[in-house]
């Protein structure tokens, strides 16, 4: 029976999932698609050899800078490492990305190559809060699920407004939201001031590590329009460049408004699942709550 170890950035559910995987004796399996992705080690968080802890990881580091995530896509790549693996722990922080995981999401329209590029040429001439203002209009809904400055997903609800004509929140749910049967979950859900220093602490450790290097290489390496297309979390702040405390600074801040979100989408979207909170509770209390011995 498979395990999904979820929650917040820097709550600490990749090192959980090592813990469970190993008395399991299974598998952690990726469920972060821009984890899956070369070349963003550090800034993404993928587990380093001394995290693994021996158990064996999938899905990290193996799709190329040039992937353009889906979640529909992408799910059915974690669907098929899942079911090649023995005693699976499944480990993400995207609820979309989940859902695509699970399968329950609706197949989504294919939208024209140059409806997305007006949609972005409207962001970078307006702004992306003004985008989320005019998604608000159109989709109230999917507007209140997004950061007014989340970019790439305020431009991606836009487009499929633009080819469909109708509201994308309509478009993403399907057959199902809860935990699918045979499907075992657990939230690693630390407390509001507790995850906001666990995200200072995971960025200052990930900046101690050498993320302002993995950019610059990635620059040098000719990946700034990857970089761009891709939008992952913190990168855009590096590679706008300036004061280094005052980049960290608004890494963290932009980290923390991210993991806000997800803590929020675990507890509407998934109210049956366990919760766990590392900073007041035994691991054993996480054991119990997933019918592990």
């Amino acid at each position: 029976m498979p395990i999904a170890i979820l929650g917040p950035t820097a709550s600490g559910k990749s090192a959980v999932a090592v813990v469970v995987a190993r008395r399991l004796g299974g598998t952690v399996v990726n469920g972060d698609p821009y984890q899956a992705i070369q070349g963003l080690a550090i800034g993404t968080g993928q587990p380093g050899e001394g995290e693994q802890g021996g158990v064996p990881h999938v899905g990290y580091g193996v799709l190329p800078l040039s992937t353009r995530p889906n979640p529909m896509a992408f799910g059915a790549s974690v669907r098929g490492w899942l079911s090649n693996c023995r005693e699976p722990v499944l480990v993400t922080g995207s609820g979309l990305y989940l859902r695509g995981i699970w399968g329950q999401l609706s197949d989504l329209p294919e939208v024209a190559p140059a409806l997305v590029e007006r949609v972005r040429h409207w962001g970078a001439r307006l702004g992306t809060p003004v985008l989320h203002r005019f998604l608000a209009a159109v989709d109230p809904v999917r507007s209140s699920a997004l950061h007014a400055n989340d970019s790439a997903r305020v431009q991606r609800a836009l487009a499929l407004h633009l080819a469909t004509g109708g509201a994308p929140s309509d478009l993403l749910p399907g057959p199902g939201t809860g935990i699918p049967e045979g499907w075992r979950a657990l939230v690693v859900s630390p407390s509001r001031e507790h995850r906001r220093q666990r995200v200072a602490a995971r960025v200052a450790a990930q900046v101690g590590a050498g993320w302002p290097d993995e950019v610059a290489r990635l620059l040098a390496g000719g990946h700034a329009d990857d970089l761009l297309a891709l939008r992952p979390l913190g990168y855009g702040a590096w590679v706008a460049g300036g004061d280094p405390g005052t980049v960290q600074a608004a890494v963290v801040q932009e980290t923390q408004a991210y993991a806000k979100r997800q803590a929020t989408w675990f507890r509407h979207q998934l109210p049956q699942a366990p919760t766990w909170d590392p900073d007041a509770e035994p691991l054993e209390a996480a054991f119990l709550r997933l019918g592990v011995r």
